[in-house]
């Protein structure tokens, strides 16, 4: 499921601009752009904001795991071909390098499947700042994957 397309398609149906789902979502129409044409996906979060917005499930704009399994998968695509029991072992390394904050909220959410926003409520944060730690936190995994396998 892709969920740019489904994005564009509930706005286009409902005669929607990119603008004015912008407006409501509080976001830019440049990331509404982005969303539909595939450059970036929003996390389930925004999906479940955006359902909300067209009086859908979520669940018919993207699933929730294949969103979440795409940011990890993201990390060490293209720099290693390991096995599935390797690369648990190799995660596992890597977290044990992380800061402990860092590394549970890691845990939440590709292990627990979390949202951001759960997140943020369990370790007193701001979602940003949930949302930026885990970016970071997976360009790390991308470094380590790199300078751990050959």
């Amino acid at each position: 499921m892709d969920p740019g397309k489904a994005i564009a398609a509930l706005r286009t149906e409902r005669n929607m601009s990119q603008q004015a789902l912008a407006d409501i979502l509080f976001v830019s129409r440049d990331l509404v752009s982005k969303w539909e044409n595939g450059t970036r996906r929003p996390d389930y979060t925004m999906v479940e904001k955006i359902a909300e917005t067209f009086g859908v499930n979520a669940d018919e704009i993207a699933d929730r795991n294949d969103l979440i399994f795409r940011e990890l998968s993201e990390c060490v695509s293209g720099v290693c071909d390991i096995p599935d029991s390797g690369l648990a072992e190799l995660i596992s390394g890597f977290l044990k390098g992380l800061r402990d904050t860092e590394a549970k909220m890691f845990v939440q959410r590709y292990y627990f499947l979390k949202n951001t926003s759960d997140i943020s409520r369990m370790f007193g944060l701001n979602e940003n700042h949930v949302r930026s730690t885990l970016s970071r936190t997976r360009r790390k995994l991308r470094k380590y994957v790199k300078e751990n396998v050959r």
